[in-house]
């Protein structure tokens, strides 16, 4: 690794605005809780978590082009959303800025908002911690989902999933169809080993 959890804190504290990096530590926190629950190695739960949204606020027209300059496959909805981008580009920017090269912990970058079907125990992990931390106030049932979290993790991704695209059918707002197919998979996943 190229820098301590230190060094990327203290350049994260320095480029993201206050609010962001208060919830970027509660994922980093919540993530290593989670990771003690079920077993995931503690420093690839915590990086992961740490930089997780280390693209999040950068302009979207940057997102694209990082994006491009990688070879990241862009959908036509994230062109027209480009903010869509920040996992794949944060992706990106933990390889090359911070010297991230475990594919485990830049795949949880990567798929963070969306999920994906046949998700790792880290990819769920920081999937879960960015939706339950300690900072997070909106979503429905925040109460119920941390408890959740620490008994069934892949009935919580399955419920994040399901209330994600009930607020942005609610709200109006475009549907990624990635968080469709990843909700569809551990619906069915779920419902057959029942």
């Amino acid at each position: 690794m190229k820098y301590t959890i230190e060094d990327i804190q203290e350049k994260l504290r320095k480029k993201l605005k206050g609010s962001r990096y208060v919830h970027t530590l509660g994922v980093e926190y919540t993530s290593v809780c989670l990771a003690m629950k079920y077993g995931e190695n503690l420093e690839t739960a915590e990086l992961s978590g740490l930089l997780h949204d280390c693209a999040k606020e950068l302009p979207e027209k940057k997102l694209i082009q990082i994006c491009r300059d990688h070879g990241e496959r862009i959908s036509k909805m994230e062109y027209q959303n480009p903010f869509l981008l920040h996992g794949k580009a944060g992706a990106c920017l933990a390889r090359d800025k911070f010297g991230i090269d475990d594919a485990n912990i830049l795949n949880a970058i990567r798929y963070h908002t969306t999920g994906r079907p046949g998700m790792t125990l880290v990819e769920k992990i920081v999937f879960v911690a960015d939706y339950i931390e300690p900072n997070r106030k909106k979503a429905d049932n925040l109460t119920e989902l941390r408890r959740m979290a620490f008994e069934n993790l892949d009935e919580t991704v399955l419920r994040i999933l399901e209330q994600t695209l009930d607020y942005l059918i609610r709200t109006g707002k475009e549907i990624d169809r990635h968080t469709v197919i990843t909700r569809d998979y551990y619906k069915k996943l779920l419902r057959s080993s029942e």
